[in-house]
């Protein structure tokens, strides 16, 4: 496997894929300015973490992303029964082990751990999910970000935990 004890380096193998098949090669976001980095507003202890990941899951009986350029997000009740997770994402390969043991993308027990030991003050009621491999740039602009800070702003969300896949 590619990567193996460094983990996956996608943007190489990715750039890789995309010369073989004979496309022009992939213009990798760069944003034209800096972020901007903010110190949070209270202790973790005292805060509402809000969790994202981008690993394209989802519960049963919601409808699944599609593989290409879904910039929609969902809903994952944070008190979900982890065996109702589903994962539909367009690096399909890398989700075997996810599909066997939810949490290693998306960590429900140890989230709720956190709570629980009081290390975070609450956590959001809902995670969002939305699908990592996502083309169009101008969607992730304009439809992603917007709907994820959108449902954020809806829960009271202090900081977030992005788990990227």
């Amino acid at each position: 496997m590619e990567g193996t004890g460094d983990g996956v380096r996608y943007i190489d193998a990715i750039t890789r894929r995309y010369a073989s098949l004979g496309y022009a090669p992939y213009r990798w976001y760069a944003a034209d300015d800096e972020p901007t980095l903010t110190s949070p507003r209270k202790p973790l202890a005292e805060s509402r973490l809000g969790v994202l990941t981008t690993s394209g899951c989802y519960v049963a009986g919601q409808k699944a992303f599609h593989y290409k350029d879904d910039a929609s997000i969902r809903l994952v009740p944070a008190d979900v029964d982890p065996a109702r997770l589903r994962f539909a994402h367009i690096t399909e390969n890398y989700l075997v082990d996810a599909r066997r043991d939810p949490d290693c993308l998306v960590p429900v027990g140890a989230l709720r751990r956190l709570r629980e030991e009081d290390v975070v003050g609450a956590l959001a009621d809902e995670f969002v999910s939305c699908m990592g491999g996502i083309y169009s740039q101008r969607r992730v602009r304009e439809e992603l970000i917007p709907a994820i800070e959108t449902a954020f702003v809806a829960q009271g969300v202090d900081v977030a935990l992005l788990l990227p896949m």
